[in-house]
């Protein structure tokens, strides 16, 4: 077994992308970027404002959304500070409000197939910043605060297309979007959590940096299956 496979935590990250990358494979529905199906009956038959529901179908979308999690992961791979965390965080949160609340209200949306494929190159896009190709390609550092609230757009924008698609009561709409986009940042700050305590357990080994080339080769691999199953599926659909 190659050494790299020896450590417990690199083994740990590894397992988490490879069960990602099983959910992807399998067409998982119900936790891709998506809304389940048992969601989507209660959005559709709810009317008034339902303020903790809302809460709870935001949290729930985020925390079993892999393309959210592969990107943010991508994001604080290599962010230390809980400053800069926090500062990243609220970009990606500015930007998946800001559209998700936009595309809803106004009726405006896009393929679904081809927004979805855009989310999953934004996990190629992280992963390749992460491995600093960038540089070594094109000798230029693109700003990484505005790639993640650009991506921030396209997430929130995904999300918004598919609701739109839904027949919603006007009835509490507004406060209903907002408790969702509350939840969002609840189920955010849950995942980013349990990420960064696994993440604070890997980067004390010795070995973290070598490893990083092999998680990030991986996440950037997640990201492109993502991006193929979508334009399999617009071809398809």
């Amino acid at each position: 077994m190659p050494d790299w496979l020896r450590a417990a935590p690199l083994r740990h990250a590894l397992a988490v992308l490879f069960v990602l990358l099983l959910l992807l494979g399998a067409g998982a529905e119900a936790f891709a970027h998506n809304v389940a199906e048992g969601d989507k009956g209660y959005i559709q038959e709810s009317s008034g404002v339902l303020i903790l529901p809302f809460i709870y179908l935001g949290a729930k979308h985020m925390v079993t959304g892999y393309d959210h999690l592969l990107f943010l992961f991508g994001v604080i791979f290599f962010l230390y500070r809980l400053k800069d965390v926090g500062i990243y965080v609220t970009l990606f949160a500015i930007g998946h409000s800001t559209t998700l609340l936009f595309g809803v209200l106004t009726g405006i949306s896009a393929n679904a197939y081809v927004i979805d494929a855009i989310i999953g190159l934004s996990v190629v896009y992280k992963a390749l910043d992460n491995l600093g190709a960038f540089q070594r390609w094109f000798g230029v550092q693109p700003n990484t605060k505005a790639a993640t609230l650009l991506f921030g757009f396209f997430h929130g924008f995904g999300l918004a297309t598919k609701i739109i698609e839904f027949e919603i009561s006007a009835d509490g709409l507004i406060p209903n979007l907002i408790a969702f986009n509350v939840g969002v940042e609840i189920g955010q700050l849950l995942a980013l959590g349990a990420i960064l305590i696994g993440m604070g357990y890997w980067r004390k080994t010795s070995s973290f940096m070598r490893h990083a080339f092999a998680a990030n080769t991986l996440l950037m691999t997640a990201g492109f299956v993502l991006t193929g199953y979508q334009i399999v599926g617009f071809f398809a659909a």
